[in-house]
C-alpha cells in the first residue's frame, strides 16, 4: 500500500470532523473521495500533507503512513512530505508569472538553479499535463491569459515538477466546462501510471469514470470503502447505496 490511514482523528477545535478514519490506498490507483458537502472529504486529503498545520486549534491523532513512515510524527521532514505529496485545488490558481516560471517555482526553491536542466524539467512537466503542444511557442506569456481549463492543467504541471509520488486533488474539474473536465479526466488515465491519485469529487459520475477505488464518507466517518465497480453496482451499506442513487445529497 502507498498509504495507510490507522484510527485518524481530525478535530478543529471541538469539531471532531474526521472520527476514527481507516483507510488503505493503492500505489498507481485513483481513488475517488464521494459523500455530501461537509462530510470530511477535503479535511481528509489536507491531513495527507499536513496542510492543516496553519490552522488554529487543529488536533489529529492515529498514523498516516506514507511509504510505511508515519508522516504525523515531528521527525517527519514537512518540505519532503509537501515535495512528496502534491495538491491541485478547486478553482485554478496559476501564480501571476509566465507559464514558464509557474512550472519552475518549485524545483528552484528546492536548489533546482541549472538553466538546461530547468528546460528540460518545464517541457517534462507540461507534456506529462497534456499541454506542452497548447503552449510551447508562449512559455514567456502570464500563465493568466490561459483558459480555466489550461490553467488547471498549468497548476498540475506545476505539481509534477517538483517530482511528486502522490497528487491530491480536490474537485479539480468542478470549476470548468465539460470539454475541459473530459481533457482532464483523460489525462487522469495517464498520470496513474506514474503516480498515485486521491481525488475529492462530488460528482458521482466522475467517480464511477475515472477512479478505480471509492470511499464514501458522511459525517466524517468512512462508511464504505471498496472498488469502485463494487461502490457502485453493489454497495454493502445502505447510506452508501442511498447517496450514490441520490436520495441524499
Amino acid at each position: 500500500m502507498k498509504i495507510i490511514y490507522n484510527n485518524v482523528d481530525f478535530y478543529y477545535g471541538n469539531n471532531h470532523a474526521l472520527k476514527s478514519v481507516n483507510l488503505n490506498i493503492e500505489e498507481n490507483k485513483i481513488t475517488a473521495l464521494i459523500g455530501p458537502s461537509g462530510c470530511g472529504k477535503s479535511t481528509f486529503i489536507r491531513t495527507l500533507n499536513r496542510m492543516y498545520e496553519h490552522i488554529p486549534k487543529t488536533k489529529i491523532t492515529g498514523e498516516i503512513l506514507l511509504d510505511n513512515e508515519n508522516i504525523l510524527t515531528d521527525a517527519y521532514d514537512l518540505a519532503e512530505l509537501r515535495k512528496k505529496v502534491g495538491m491541485v485545488f478547486q478553482k485554478p490558481n496559476p501564480f501571476p508569472k509566465s507559464i514558464y516560471d509557474n512550472v519552475i517555482y518549485g524545483p528552484k526553491k528546492h536548489g533546482l538553479k541549472n538553466k538546461d536542466a530547468l528546460d528540460s524539467l518545464v517541457e517534462k512537466s507540461l507534456r506529462k499535463s497534456a499541454l506542452w503542444n497548447e503552449v510551447k511557442d508562449k512559455l514567456n506569456k502570464s500563465a493568466l491569459e490561459l483558459s480555466g481549463g489550461q490553467q488547471q492543467r498549468l497548476c498540475i504541471a506545476r505539481c509534477l515538477a517538483v517530482e511528486p509520488e502522490v497528487l491530491l486533488m480536490d474537485e479539480p474539474t468542478s470549476a470548468l466546462d465539460p470539454q475541459s473536465t473530459l481533457k482532464i479526466e483523460e489525462l487522469f488515465q495517464t498520470l496513474k501510471e506514474s503516480y498515485s491519485l486521491v481525488i475529492v469529487t462530488h460528482s458521482m459520475q466522475q467517480a464511477a469514470r475515472v477512479s478505480d477505488q471509492t470511499a464514501f464518507f458522511l459525517n466524517g466517518e468512512i462508511i464504505e470503502t471498496g472498488t469502485t465497480d463494487d461502490i457502485f453496482t453493489n454497495p454493502k451499506d445502505q447510506r452508501t447505496n442511498d447517496y450514490i442513487t441520490g436520495r441524499f445529497s
